[in-house]
């Protein structure tokens, strides 16, 4: 799984074949065929193991009866602290995600998008009486604050940044958010 995930990351989905992911993990495409089906087979399992952790921790994050801001500081570190655990398959999952829609690596990333959005509709949803002109935005502000840590994780990444993202920067990221908000 990590010499597809590298290939996959490095070359694009679609311009690795089966072949050059055996011969770079050094086994034969009947073990590949084995245990994964296919090469979409292979994808789908390392997006599962990659998620599994951070789908618990994004789901307990969701969950904590906290006030609004403090979810979503919670919510953007545990978010950030998935990106710097594993920037090359965060980079690869976001690429998979703007492929085109009937891509079937686009499809295979898809429920995961999905949950992680829902589950920000839920914070949003039950931050209600905390946000007064929320007047039935959940949705839209669910999906600029995804979008927001999204492309600030994004630009960070191009500028080469190999140290850890500090707290307070990314704090700052979601009062700025807050501020849009509140505003």
């Amino acid at each position: 799984m990590q010499c597809a995930k590298t290939l996959f990351y490095s070359k694009g989905y679609d311009a690795v074949g089966v072949q050059e992911i055996v011969d770079r993990a050094g086994i034969t495409k009947p073990t590949l065929y084995y245990y994964f089906g296919s090469k979409l087979g292979l994808l789908k399992t390392l997006i599962e193991v990659e998620f599994k952790e951070f789908r618990k921790v994004l789901r307990e994050t969701a969950n904590l009866d906290s006030r609004i801001e403090e979810v979503l500081y919670r919510l953007a570190r545990n978010y950030c602290s998935f990106f710097e655990n594993d920037r090359e398959f965060y980079m690869l999952f976001m690429a998979l995600f703007y492929s085109a829609r009937e891509n079937e690596a686009y499809l295979a990333v898809k429920p995961y998008v999905a949950e992680f959005y829902e589950l920000v509709v839920q914070i949003f949803d039950r931050a209600a009486d905390q946000l007064g002109n929320m007047n039935g935005r959940q949705r839209q502000f669910a999906i600029g604050f995804i979008g927001t840590i999204n492309h600030y994780l994004i630009l960070k990444f191009e500028e080469g940044s190999e140290q850890r993202l500090a707290t307070e920067e990314i704090d700052a990221v979601v009062r700025q958010f807050m501020y849009g908000i509140f505003s």
